[in-house]
């Protein structure tokens, strides 16, 4: 595994410093989720998820920075939780698993339709760099908010039975 400078040299060469993305480029928001999760509690590994969840591109960006079926490359670069964290936020097929995640614990892939189940501290790291993900594009353009407020309510009400107590505080504050 890498230390978080090899990562972020990583990121750059990848291009995300040139990637616009709420609140400037992809590489700053990817480095603020990082951030966030480290202030709210995280550690080295949902925090080196954190800087690259977008690695695979996700649901709502898709834009990947390299091929899902080259995991090995991500792995040898943050290590095997981090990286199975990334894949199972960049598959997430939000349609399918956003509104009910929650309460199924079910996480659809968008990529092969395969379900994965997931309990305990699972899924409330899942739930926390989700989370931690929409929060700051929302505070970058709160526009996405205004528009989508309901949705987020909706979301953020059932993800906090099951985030952490610093994410689910924020997410209250967010709205």
């Amino acid at each position: 595994m890498s230390d978080d400078i090899d990562v972020r040299a990583w990121l750059q060469e990848r291009g995300t410093d040139t990637v616009k993305h709420p609140g400037g480029t992809l590489y700053k928001h990817l480095c603020r989720v990082s951030d966030r999760l480290a202030d709210l509690g995280h550690g080295p590994q949902v925090q080196a998820a954190g800087l690259t969840h977008a690695a695979y591109g996700t649901d709502g960006f898709d834009l990947a920075l390299l091929f899902w079926q080259e995991r090995d490359e991500l792995r040898g670069l943050v290590g095997e939780e981090a990286e199975e964290l990334v894949f199972l936020y960049g598959s997430c097929d939000r349609d399918r698993s956003w509104r009910r995640l929650a309460e199924t614990g079910e996480v659809t892939n968008r990529f092969t339709g395969a379900v994965t189940s997931l309990k305990g501290d699972q899924l409330t790291v899942f739930v926390d760099l989700t989370a931690v993900n929409e929060l700051d594009v929302i505070a970058k353009d709160p526009s996405i908010l205004a528009r989508n407020r309901k949705s987020f309510t909706e979301l953020f009400t059932a993800w906090a039975k099951v985030a952490s107590e610093p994410v689910s505080k924020e997410m209250r504050l967010a709205l």
